[in-house]
């Protein structure tokens, strides 16, 4: 059974501070991008994983993996992460596109 909390919202919500990002790093390989995107995604997750576990708020809990950091963080996630960020990029390319067209 999957559980989850209202503080979902602004922790997924937050992906858009990616954005200034994604035009910063138009130009690097997409592995390079990918990667990095990966990386501040961890971070984000590590930083509201355990903000929320220290108030016993935390939703997930990693621990049974063997790849867990401090329960809140799964590095073998690092594929879903990499595909998710070049998947918000290309989303929000198209926005920054079509918002370009209608002015």
């Amino acid at each position: 059974m999957g559980q989850t909390s209202l503080w979902m919202f602004p922790i997924y919500g937050s992906a858009c501070l990616l954005e200034p990002l994604f035009k910063k790093l138009k130009k690097i390989p997409i592995q390079v991008r990918g990667s990095i995107y990966a990386l501040c995604i961890f971070a984000g997750e590590y930083l509201s994983g355990r903000f929320l576990d220290k108030r016993a708020l935390c939703p997930w809990n990693y621990e049974r993996s063997r790849w867990h950091i401090r329960k809140v963080v799964r590095l073998d996630y690092f594929p879903n992460w990499f595909f998710a960020g070049l998947l918000f990029e290309k989303l929000l390319s198209q926005e920054d596109a079509h918002n370009n067209e209608a002015v």
